[in-house]
């Protein structure tokens, strides 16, 4: 569908608003089950988010949703007035649960241009049956049957004397709910109007009254036309009105002045009408007005309380941020370039160095600043994986909970949308095979009843360790050696595999040790997922596991991804970039401190420890005139607890480094499994290979043997 930029605007912002209230409604919902009761909060913040949605929603014409929405609201508008009932609170929360689902499955298909849900009668009618419950709606059916066997009404029924300036309202046929409908309305006129009477009385308590209104809709009585124009001015904007009328009541038995109107009908219609009553107006006028004044000035605190951090919020669609990334990195280069320009070789000027020394100053902020900006808590993504594991308990009918930690730790937004995938496979594989299914296997190995599983976040320096760890039944190693041995990948006796190593077979293409398949799993999609979309974002993952005690997945990765700390070094001609991250220190030696060792070739000896040494102009095959140890240095290099020993001619210097893909070519040539990450572009203007020291490191240590 092709539309302009202010209709693509308008359905950006109505897809980041609409999904954030949705995920602000689980969050709520699934705090309240913990509680099983909803506060006063949750309630008024439930009908705010269901409103929001409402409206949005019908301005956007997206009618499934509105409608959901708006059943929704008015179910927590009964609760509102009435209070909650626990003896259903089970049907309503998976109802509310079910609700929420198909808000998000609408919301998906509007961003994936498909048609949305035309037929939604199961899950409306399932909010009217959790609202009868919960109203006793079904012990009142036969006061139900009693009010529809009423005959006509009378027109001034319900007023007096002093309340005869009247409307009569009619709602659109088939919506249910009727009586809380009239109630909402009657709710917004007790805003404009604090006195006047309704017909039927007891609205927002009797659902028996839904069936009057149908037949003969609601009456609202007041004591001046003044009033009555002011209520009019609420009905005649008010949703599913289908038509209503204005009347000044004879209560001798007859309606005067009987004004129907259409519910279309605009607010000047409604002035319009002769002026009844005028002596009265002019008395109730001032202090009407001053009422008025009175509400706008609530109004004016409330929106200064509640609005300012509003204000303070824009969004952003996350492409100008890429490309603002894009500029700050080549301001890096450029930045680079000039104050490392060969020209300057020798140049000594205060004034320049000076004006250098800030520029690189400014520049570290602008950047800083600019990935600031993209980073987002990952408390949403955690959220998530407090619903699945609140469904799953139910469904394999498992006591399991979740704990999280650090949830407001901050990580660079295309990193929190790559890791959402892996984490929920980590958490779903706990919930499945990790958490016992019964219970008393538990309680007789000492554990509680109920399984935890533990989503934590944290920083360390230039990364962010995401950590899922169960307190289930953990690996068995032998199931898992079994099952490697019939798909055919070991690669040596049994006996020698230790107990790390078998873990690390979890993470192998097609490795599921999930039997039957569920909904959940079983469908030969493995933790070589996990790990493939971790590797994406330059992360790492590591499994631990102590049988009979659970276990922990650890995925480390990098904060950002643009721009890192690198260390430029020289082997012949060329420049290689190695991140400063995986450094852990460069010293020099000599040919005698070198140890050979029969299967791993070259040795160095660091803190009681014996690391190979790898030879980058070798292995690269690069010429170079430093060929002896001893005329070079040697990078201690550590990366995903691989740790190794790199040989190069020299350090040129620490520089920031704006990390730019290799050319799609080259990916015909399998560069990234030869330790090789990207490239950048270094103050000379010349381009400097970035390596990757995890895949050297298994480019060369680990083929050796």
């Amino acid at each position: 569908i092709s539309m302009d930029n202010s209709m693509q605007n308008m359905l950006d912002m109505y897809l980041f608003e609409s999904n954030s209230l949705v995920e602000q409604l689980d969050g709520i919902l699934l705090e309240a089950e913990q509680e099983d009761s909803f506060s006063e909060d949750d309630i008024n913040t439930i009908f705010r988010i269901m409103h929001t949605l409402k409206g949005s929603s019908a301005m956007m014409q997206f009618d499934s949703l509105m409608t959901v929405a708006h059943r929704i609201e008015d179910l927590f508008f009964f609760i509102r007035e009435n209070g909650m009932d626990h003896e259903h609170s089970r049907e309503l929360f998976n109802m509310l649960f079910k609700a929420s689902d198909f808000m998000k499955a609408e919301i998906e298909k509007v961003e994936n241009d498909e048609s949305l849900t035309e037929d939604i009668s199961e899950i409306t009618d399932n909010i009217e049956k959790v609202l009868n419950l919960i109203s006793g709606a079904e012990e009142k059916a036969q006061g139900e049957e009693a009010g529809a066997a009423e005959g006509e009404a009378s027109t001034s029924e319900g007023l007096d004397e002093e309340h005869k300036y009247a409307i009569r309202v009619f709602f659109d046929e088939g919506l249910g709910m009727e009586n809380l409908r009239a109630f909402m309305i009657v709710n917004s006129i007790r805003e404009v109007c604090e006195d006047f009477v309704v017909y039927p009385k007891e609205i927002e308590s009797d659902n028996t009254t839904s069936n009057y209104i149908i037949d003969h809709g609601f009456v609202v009585g007041m004591k001046s036309s003044h009033d009555q124009e002011l209520a009019l001015d609420i009905v005649s904007t008010s949703v599913n009105v289908r038509t209503y009328e204005s009347f000044v009541a004879d209560l001798s038995g007859e309606k005067a002045e009987e004004k129907p109107k259409a519910a279309e009908s605009e607010k000047s219609q409604a002035e319009s009408q002769p002026q009844q009553a005028a002596p009265v107006q002019e008395k109730n006028e001032i202090p009407a007005a001053a009422e008025d004044d009175k509400k706008k000035e609530v109004h004016k605190e409330k929106n200064k309380a509640s609005g300012g951090s509003k204000q303070s919020l824009i969004s952003v669609n996350l492409s100008k941020l890429d490309a603002l990334v894009d500029i700050v990195g080549e301001i890096v280069i450029t930045e680079s370039m000039v104050t490392s320009c060969p020209d300057l070789v020798g140049f000594k000027s205060d004034s320049f160095t000076s004006a250098a020394r800030q520029l690189r100053k400014l520049t570290d902020e602008l950047q800083d600043t600019a990935m600031s900006i993209r980073m987002v808590p990952v408390s949403s993504t955690f959220q998530k994986m407090t619903r699945i594991v609140r469904d799953m308990s139910q469904k394999l009918n498992k006591k399991a909970r979740l704990v999280t930690v650090g949830a407001d730790t901050e990580v660079d937004k295309t990193i929190v949308d790559s890791i959402g995938d892996p984490i929920m496979h980590m958490v779903r594989n706990s919930m499945d095979h990790g958490i016992e299914t019964d219970a008393q296997d538990r309680i007789n190995a000492g554990k509680d009843p109920e399984g935890t599983i533990t989503l934590s976040a944290q920083h360390t320096g230039s990364e962010v360790i995401i950590t899922i760890s169960d307190d289930g039944k953990g690996v068995n190693s032998e199931a898992v050696l079994a099952k490697a041995k019939k798909n055919g990948l070991l690669t040596k006796p049994e006996s020698e595999y230790s107990r790390k190593e078998i873990l690390n077979m979890l993470l192998l293409p097609g490795f599921s040790m999930k039997k039957e398949v569920t909904e959940f799993s079983g469908r030969g999609v493995g933790m070589d997922v996990v790990k493939k979309n971790i590797e994406k974002v330059g992360g790492t993952i590591t499994i631990t596991s102590e049988e009979g005690e659970g276990m922990t997945t650890v995925f480390k990765i990098p904060l950002t991804l643009a721009i890192v700390d690198g260390m430029l070094i020289n082997v012949g001609d060329i420049t290689f970039t190695i991140p400063i991250a995986n450094i852990k220190s460069s010293f020099k030696i000599t040919e005698e401190d070198i140890i050979y060792d029969e299967k791993r070739g070259e040795m160095l000896q660091k803190e009681d420890n014996f690391y190979p040494l790898v030879r980058l102009h070798e292995y690269y095959d690069i010429e170079t005139e430093v060929q002896d140890v001893s005329e070079g240095i040697v990078m201690w290099l550590e990366a995903d607890e691989k740790t190794f020993c790199l040989f190069v001619d020299n350090l040129i210097g620490e520089q920031q480094i704006v990390v730019k893909p290799l050319p799609e070519y080259l990916n015909d040539f399998d560069v990234k499994n030869y330790g090789v990450s990207g490239c950048t572009v270094i103050g000379d203007g010349n381009i400097s290979i970035i390596i990757d020291p995890l895949s050297l490191y298994n480019a060369t240590v680990n083929s050796a043997f």
